[in-house]
């Protein structure tokens, strides 16, 4: 490039002619990726050419794309129409990929706030029949329990196969009964963990359920378990299905365990000749 008799411009003009802040000009220079077109004689002032104006595009519009600076002077030197179309190809792919995270982020920050919201307005105790829309749920192989055993080896086990089985253990992680009868039977023993998740191919079906909430630790469901049981028998309801349990709040927003709220739920159906309750 001859700069003889051309107008030089410092970096803060540059800056200020391009829109790239100072300190990435610099930044950029310290790491060999756009250097200026001289230094001063007499400073060592970063001295920038007008037609710098232009080559810098290629910077920056990479950047913008969100190229990583090492690609982007990996490729600065010996570019050509086809290795550019690679490396845009490439990153679309990377973007795709991010923007597939953010999209299931957002969908996990809808279904928690959506969770914790209904569990601050429940109150512990209650039992009642709800309408739920559907819930979209990732379930876990059958548990296998042995004699006296808690369900702290199966959920261990749960975690183990969380990998294999594509779930978020950050989601919050429920109890799956075959019916109210098992549940009653061993209430702190699910016959398999699931995970709320927005992805899961599984799923709480839409319907009209009996809906009972608890106040405590993991597993600590009281007398509740044998009220919902007699709830239904008094208001002509006809129990159907599995029973879920989730933790609407936990230890994410909870700091003090026994505060913990866990929601009971079995689908239900009046029986004949019975006025249907109304539903909450």
């Amino acid at each position: 490039m001859h700069l003889a008799g051309k107008k030089l411009l410092s970096v803060k003009d540059f800056s200020a002619l391009t829109g790239i802040e100072e300190s990435t000009l610099r930044y950029w220079d310290r790491i060999g990726l756009f250097c200026p077109a001289k230094r001063h004689e007499e400073n060592n002032y970063r001295l920038y050419a007008i037609e710098q104006m232009v080559a810098v595009n290629f910077v920056t519009t990479l950047s913008k794309l969100k190229v990583p600076l090492k690609t982007i002077g990996q490729a600065r030197d010996a570019r050509d129409p086809q290795k550019i179309i690679s490396l845009l190809e490439q990153q679309e792919f990377e973007i795709d990929k991010e923007m597939a995270c953010l999209q299931e982020i957002h969908a996990t920050i809808h279904m928690l706030r959506s969770m914790y919201r209904r569990g601050a307005e429940a109150t512990p105790g209650t039992i009642c029949v709800q309408h739920f829309k559907q819930i979209a749920l990732i379930m876990g192989s059958p548990n296998a329990y042995g004699n006296g055993e808690l369900f702290y080896n199966a959920l261990m086990e749960y975690y183990k196969q969380a990998k294999h089985n594509r779930v978020n253990v950050s989601n919050p992680i429920g109890g799956y009964y075959t019916s109210l009868e098992q549940y009653i039977e061993n209430p702190t023993l699910p016959q398999c963990f699931f995970s709320v998740d927005t992805t899961g191919c599984d799923c709480l079906p839409e319907g009209d359920y009996l809906v009972g909430y608890v106040q405590g630790y993991y597993g600590q469901m009281g007398a509740l378990p044998e009220q919902m049981a007699a709830y239904a028998r008094e208001n002509g309801l006809i129990c159907e299905g599995p029973v879920y349990v989730i933790y609407l709040l936990d230890e994410v927003c909870i700091r003090e365990p026994t505060e913990y709220l866990a929601q009971i739920s079995v689908r239900v159906r009046k029986r004949k000749n019975t006025s249907w309750l109304p539903l909450d």
